[in-house]
């Protein structure tokens, strides 16, 4: 499995009166890798049909990052779905090699016109533990 990854640069409006990313900066980056990752591999219409929703972050922040400062999002579905969930592994890692911050957080699939709950059928799963 390859993870998919993107680039996440720190700019002044995330910066907390620490002078480093705020840790609600990180949980958005981690939201957003997570939503590019689906738009990038899922059929236009499962994600006409479906959203993800989190329903968990577990995260260790290991270092940080002043403005200007780059780091490469890395994430992976390890495991196949349990029902309507699946874990999401999240790694950001600075231009130095170090990991900055580490994540597994919890996704649910919801039918987009109900809001109902979901069973992650093998074809919508298939892209991302492929």
């Amino acid at each position: 499995m390859t993870p998919f990854r993107r680039e996440f640069t720190a700019q002044p409006a995330d910066i907390d009166e620490l002078g480093h990313v705020n840790n609600a900066v990180w949980v958005r980056w981690i939201q957003d890798i997570a939503v590019a990752h689906w738009s990038a591999v899922a059929p236009a219409d499962q994600q006409a049909a479906h959203v993800w929703v989190v329903t968990r972050h577990e995260i260790d922040y290991r270092g940080n990052l002043a403005v200007g400062e780059r780091v490469t999002g890395e994430t992976w579905v390890a495991a196949a779905p349990r029902g309507a969930r699946f874990d999401r592994h999240v790694r950001f890692t600075g231009t130095d090699g170090r990991v900055r911050v580490e994540a597994v957080t919890t996704w649910a699939l919801l039918d987009r016109a109900s809001g109902r709950l979901l069973r992650i059928r093998p074809e919508i799963a298939a892209p991302f533990i492929a």
